[in-house]
């Protein structure tokens, strides 16, 4: 009984203070005590400032030749390519309106990697688990933007938003990408960063995961559950239990354990990014659809995430 109560101590330390940030930003919007000028800003800060600070700093301070892991890198993209592949095949057969198809697709495998996985993976290892993900978040920001382009505009038979080197041009300005490509020589050179830029950047980078969860609280619109559907419930089985649990089984299978298998767990099973709303809505999909799907994995991986890491740490794992 006490491995159990212990393990239970252990998640809850994990998951619960992201979750009460979040739901924090909830409350603070219904109560207006923050405002969606106060969301738009905030998001743009994170997106253009903070997170690339995070990113930059994590992967700069970092050990690269003893952190990077092809194995996992390759792993990490065969997985998300089948799953696409899989999902989208399924789906196409169910799913009739083209409106709806690729918002489900994108909503079934994207994952909100940049926010919730990496405070997940920071609280679960620190820094070591902070650069790990970080370096598989240069690989995932371009892989899921170019593949939810493709699911949302095949569907839709708009093919002029397929040109792909524009894509291509987009994501290679995309700050993220920019902080990844700094860092990614000064880790591998072990370049010692001037104390004023370091300091700089570990303010800018502490204040990334705060800001960025109150912001995905604040969006948040409970109210939309009431309009859910089918899709939005098999999408969201689909990110938060089908894939997770058969990527990460296939993970072990592969050989991988510890803090490896558990931040490939935690990518796989993180929520819908946010931005899959914004993208369905601008190419013409069912953008309540992409909200609510939004809505119910962000609200189910309280559960899903603390159920992973649970067994993970009950079996011995992490």
């Amino acid at each position: 009984m006490n491995l159990y109560l212990q393990t239970l101590g252990y998640t809850a330390n994990i998951v619960a203070p992201i979750f009460f940030i979040l739901f924090l930003g909830y409350l603070l919007r219904r109560s207006r005590l923050i405002d969606d000028a106060f969301v738009a800003t905030g998001s743009k800060l994170v997106f253009v400032v903070t997170l690339p600070a995070l990113v930059f700093m994590s992967i700069a301070r970092m050990d690269f030749h003893a952190v990077f892991n092809p194995h996992q890198l390759g792993y990490v993209m065969v997985g998300i390519l089948i799953s696409f592949a899989l999902i989208w095949w399924l789906a196409a057969r169910w799913i009739k309106a083209p409106e709806d198809l690729g918002v489900f697709v994108q909503g079934a495998f994207r994952s909100n990697y940049g926010i919730i996985g990496l405070a997940v993976s920071f609280n679960l290892f620190g820094d070591a688990g902070l650069a790990q993900a970080s370096l598989l978040l240069a690989l995932v920001i371009p892989l899921f933007n170019v593949l939810s382009i493709l699911c949302l505009s095949i569907p839709m038979q708009r093919s002029e938003s397929m040109k792909l080197s524009r894509t291509l041009l987009e994501i290679l300005k995309n700050p993220l990408i920019l902080a990844v490509l700094f860092a990614l020589p000064v880790s591998w050179f072990g370049i010692q960063l001037p104390q004023v830029v370091a300091k700089t950047g570990t303010y800018f980078a502490n204040l990334t995961l705060p800001l960025a969860l109150l912001t995905i609280g604040a969006s948040l619109n409970l109210k939309s559950l009431h309009d859910t559907s089918a899709q939005a419930f098999w999408a969201t089985a689909l990110k938060l239990v089908i894939l997770p649990v058969v990527l990460t089984f296939g993970a072990w299978l592969y050989g991988f354990s510890g803090e490896e298998l558990a931040i490939l767990m935690v990518l796989f099973g993180c929520p819908t990014a946010a931005a899959s709303f914004v993208m369905a809505r601008a190419m013409g999909g069912n953008a309540q659809l992409a909200a609510n799907i939004v809505l119910t994995t962000t609200l189910g991986s309280v559960l899903t995430l603390s159920a992973g890491i649970y067994l993970l740490r009950l079996i011995g794992m992490i």
